[in-house]
């Protein structure tokens, strides 16, 4: 069986309003699931392609502080 796990995941949540998302991450991260990275991974990507160069720049930051 072929799944495309990208069309999977944005098609779960197209439509989403910002509390479902936040739900959702919220939840990927506090299961701590193995099985929920590929997500989280699928909706890092949306924000990083729709992000300006500014706001990559913040979220590199955040991430190198958090990774300290």
């Amino acid at each position: 069986m072929n799944l495309d796990l990208r069309k999977a995941v944005l098609h779960n949540v197209t439509g989403n309003n910002k509390e479902q998302l936040q739900d959702t991450i919220v939840d990927a991260i506090e299961s701590g699931e193995e099985k929920m990275l590929p997500g989280l991974g699928v909706l890092f990507e949306v924000i990083w392609k729709n992000s300006d160069e500014q706001k990559k720049e913040e979220i590199l930051t955040t991430l190198s502080n958090g990774l300290k």
